[in-house]
C-alpha cells in the first residue's frame, strides 16, 4: 500500500445453482486466497451466492433464506481479514426483492449496494423478479445489525489515503447514465462491478473496451467480476470475463471459459494527479451519500510490507509496445510534427529551410520530417540547405552519413567546416585550445548555430531545430546554441522515440541507400562530437556523461505527467528496470536527473517554437510553467532517504 498502489481483484468462483451453502464456501475460499495475495478490494460477479440462473427460484423463501445465512456464514469468515468484498446476492426489503451487493470486511456487512438499472429485454428477465433499487441510502436491519441499503454509499478505508470504493451492478454500467459516475465525483477512485454478462458473439471486445472507457471518463480503478462456469446454460453460457482497468489502461484480464481469480494494483496516486490536473474535473459533491468508513485489522504488519507489483510497468512509457500500434504512432507523430512545420512555412512564405545535419539520430529525424513537411507544401526539397559543420569531434562514420543521408532525401547539401573559425575565437577569448572543457565544447555549438541563423537570413529560409525532448528536459543544449532555433520539430520527442521514428522510416522506404544509411546512423552511439576522437573513434557518449536515455525518459514522464515523488518514481523503476540496472545505478541517474532538471529550467523557459506530440511537454507555453529560478531542496532531500 505504499506510493498509492492497492491490489484489487476480480473473482469468479465455482457455484452451483440455488446450493447458497456450496457457493458460500466457495466464496470465503477466495476471499481466504485474497487476503493471503494482500488484496484491499475483491469484487464477486452479480447474484454469486444463488447463481444468476436461478430463474422462478428467486421466489422461493427458501432460497432468499438461504442467502442470508450464507452471508452471516461469510461474513464470521472474514473476521480479522483486511479485504472488503463485494458478494452478489438476492435480498428482501420492504416487501420487495433486490439484486444487491454486500460489502463484507472484518466480520461485518458495511453496506448493501442495489441493483439500479433493471434489463428486461432480449435474454434479460430481471424485472420478473427485482425491483429498481433506491439511490438515496436508508437505513435496514440485517443479520441483526443496522446498515444502509442504497446507491450511492461510499466505503473509505481510513488506514489507505485515496481508497474510496463504491459498486454498481452489471446493467447499471451499460447505460446511459451509470451510478459510477456519480460515485466518482463524490470521490470513489475505486468502482467494483458485480455483473453477470452472458457471452454472445463479439460481446467480449465491447465489454472490454466499455470498461476501459469508463475507467478512462471517470479516472478511477475498475474492477469488474463476471459470472461463469457453474450457471445454468438453460439457454445462456457465462464465460467468466473479468476485467481490471485504471483511466483507460487495462490492467489484467482474465482467460474466458474458466473460473478464476484475477489480481493487479490501482495506483491510488496517479489517479488523484490526474483527477487534480484535469481542470474540467470537478470538484468532489456528496450530497445524497452515506460515506461508511472502516479500518484494516493488520494496518500495522501492513506498514512494514510493500507490495510487490503485479501490474504491467512499461520501461519505454513514450513508445507503444505492439508492433501495429507503434508503426500507426509513428506515422501519426511525424505528421503532427510535419504539419507544425508546414503551417511555420506558409505563414512565414518561406519556401526554403536551413537544417544542420551531423549524422546523428535528432538531426536525422529532423530531416525526415522537414523533407515531409516541404512535400505537404507542394515545394521542391532542394529547397531544403541542410548543412554539415565538421570540427574537432567529428568522425568519419558521422560525417559520411550525414553527406549520404542529405543526398537520398534530395536535399541541397552545404559543407561549412567551422574548425578554424572556433579556433580563432577561442584565441581572441584567450581560451586555450587544448584545454576541453565546457567553453571548447560550446563554442562549437554556438558556431553551428551562428552559421545556420546567418544562412537563413542570407536565402529567407527558416532554420529548423533539432534538440528532442530528452535534451530539454537534462539542459543538455547549449544556450543560445542548438538550444536555438525557429521552429523546433523534435521538441516534445524523447531521445526513445525517436530512435523508433527514425527506425520507422528505415522500414518504409523503398529506398536500399536511404535504408543503409538510416540502420547505420541508428546503430551510432548517440554524441554531441565535441571532444576529438581517439583513432577515429566517438570518445564523448552522451549516455556516459548524462545517464542512460531510457531511465531518464522513465524519470520525465512519471516526474513531469503526474507529479510523482522520487521515491515512487525510484521504485517503479526498479520494477520496470530491475534486471538491466542496479538499483545503486538507477538512483545514481535519478538523482542527476532532478539535480539538471531543475538546474536547467531557464534553457526551457525561451524554447523556440514547436508542435507538442504526445502527453508530456516542457514547452512554457504547453506542459510545463515553471520558475527558472525554483530550488530542488524537498526533492533532493527525499532522494537522499532512499535505500538501494
Amino acid at each position: 500500500m505504499k506510493d498509492g498502489f492497492v491490489r484489487v481483484a476480480a473473482a469468479t468462483p465455482d457455484i452451483r445453482v440455488a446450493d447458497c451453502v456450496f457457493n458460500a464456501d466457495s466464496i470465503i475460499r477466495t476471499i481466504r486466497i485474497a487476503e493471503e495475495k494482500q488484496v484491499k478490494i475483491l469484487a464477486f460477479p452479480e447474484l454469486c451466492l444463488t447463481g444468476y440462473t436461478c430463474g422462478d427460484l428467486f421466489l422461493q423463501e427458501t432460497l432468499l433464506e438461504g442467502a442470508k445465512a450464507a452471508l452471516a456464514g461469510i461474513a464470521q469468515a472474514t473476521r480479522g481479514m483486511d479485504v472488503l468484498a463485494a458478494v452478489g446476492m438476492p435480498l428482501m426489503k420492504g416487501g420487495k426483492l433486490y439484486n444487491v451487493a454486500a460489502m463484507v470486511q472484518d466480520g461485518a456487512v458495511l453496506g448493501v449496494v442495489p441493483k439500479t438499472n433493471i434489463p428486461n429485454y432480449s435474454e434479460f428477465y430481471e424485472a420478473r423478479h427485482f425491483a429498481r433499487g433506491n439511490e438515496i441510502p436508508e437505513p435496514i436491519e440485517l443479520l441483526g445489525e443496522e446498515v444502509y441499503f442504497g446507491t450511492r454509499m461510499l466505503f473509505r478505508c481510513v488506514d489507505v489515503p485515496g481508497l474510496v470504493t463504491a459498486a454498481e451492478i452489471c446493467e447499471d454500467l451499460w447505460v446511459a447514465q451509470p451510478p459510477s459516475t456519480g460515485h466518482a465525483l463524490a470521490g470513489a477512485y475505486v468502482i467494483v462491478n458485480a455483473s453477470a454478462s452472458d457471452e454472445t458473439t463479439g460481446k467480449e471486445d465491447y465489454r472490454r473496451e466499455l470498461v476501459k472507457s469508463h475507467s478512462a471518463r471517470l479516472v478511477c480503478g475498475y474492477v469488474y467480476a463476471d459470472a461463469g462456469e457453474g450457471e445454468s446454460t438453460t439457454d445462456l453460457v457465462f464465460a467468466g470475463h473479468d476485467l481490471i482497468a485504471e483511466n483507460g489502461t487495462l490492467l489484467a484480464e482474465s482467460s474466458r471459459f474458466e473460473n478464476h481469480i484475477l489480481f493487479s494494483e490501482i495506483d491510488l496516486g496517479r489517479l488523484a494527479s490526474e483527477r487534480r490536473r484535469m481542470t474540467t474535473y470537478p470538484a468532489e459533491c456528496r450530497d445524497g451519500y452515506v460515506t461508511v468508513e472502516y479500518e484494516l485489522p493488520s494496518r500495522r504488519r501492513e506498514e512494514l510490507l510493500e507490495l510487490n507489483l503485479t501490474r504491467p510497468i512499461d520501461k519505454a512509457p513514450f513508445v507503444p509496445g505492439d508492433p501495429m500500434q507503434r508503426r500507426k504512432r509513428c506515422e501519426e507523430i511525424t505528421m503532427i510534427q510535419a504539419m507544425g512545420l508546414k503551417k511555420r512555412l506558409v505563414h512565414t512564405h518561406s519556401r526554403q529551410a536551413v537544417i544542420g545535419i551531423s549524422g546523428g539520430l535528432d538531426s536525422t529525424l529532423a530531416l525526415l520530417v522537414t523533407r515531409k513537411a516541404f512535400e505537404l507544401c507542394g515545394l521542391d526539397p532542394s529547397g531544403i540547405l541542410a548543412v554539415t559543420m565538421p570540427c574537432f569531434g567529428t568522425t568519419d562514420r558521422t560525417y559520411h552519413n550525414a553527406v549520404e543521408l542529405i543526398r537520398q532525401l534530395g536535399a541541397s547539401l552545404r559543407e561549412i567546416p567551422i574548425r578554424d573559425s572556433v579556433t580563432l575565437h577561442l584565441k581572441e577569448i584567450g581560451h586555450d585550445i587544448n584545454v576541453h572543457d565546457v567553453t571548447y565544447e560550446n563554442a562549437q555549438a554556438r558556431e553551428r548555430t551562428q552559421v545556420l541563423m546567418d544562412l537563413a537570413n542570407m536565402t529567407g529560409a527558416l532554420v529548423v531545430g533539432t534538440g528532442d525532448l530528452s535534451e530539454l528536459a537534462l539542459g543538455w543544449a547549449t544556450y543560445n546554441g542548438d538550444h536555438m532555433s525557429m521552429y523546433g520539430v523534435n521538441a516534445s520527442i524523447p531521445k526513445t522515440l525517436v530512435r523508433y521514428l527514425v527506425s520507422y522510416f528505415a522500414d518504409e522506404t523503398s529506398n536500399e541507400a536511404l535504408r543503409t544509411v538510416l540502420l547505420d546512423i541508428l546503430d551510432t552511439p548517440v554524441s554531441p562530437e565535441l571532444i576529438p576522437p581517439r583513432e577515429g573513434e566517438i570518445t564523448q557518449k552522451t549516455e556516459d556523461i548524462v545517464g542512460p536515455y531510457e531511465l531518464h525518459d522513465f524519470f520525465l514522464y512519471y516526474a513531469v505527467r503526474f507529479g510523482f515523488e522520487p521515491r515512487k518514481i525510484y521504485r517503479l523503476a526498479k520494477t520496470a528496470f530491475g534486471e538491466e540496472y542496479h538499483p545503486d545505478v538507477i538512483l545514481k541517474w535519478l538523482k542527476n536527473f532532478y539535480r539538471r532538471f531543475f538546474a536547467q529550467q531557464f534553457k526551457r523557459s525561451c524554447l523556440p517554437d514547436g508542435p507538442k506530440v504526445g502527453s508530456v511537454a516542457v514547452s512554457p507555453r504547453g506542459d510545463l510553467r515553471m520558475p527558472s529560478d525554483a530550488c530542488a531542496a524537498l526533492w533532493m532531500e527525499q532522494i537522499e532517504t532512499l535505500v538501494p
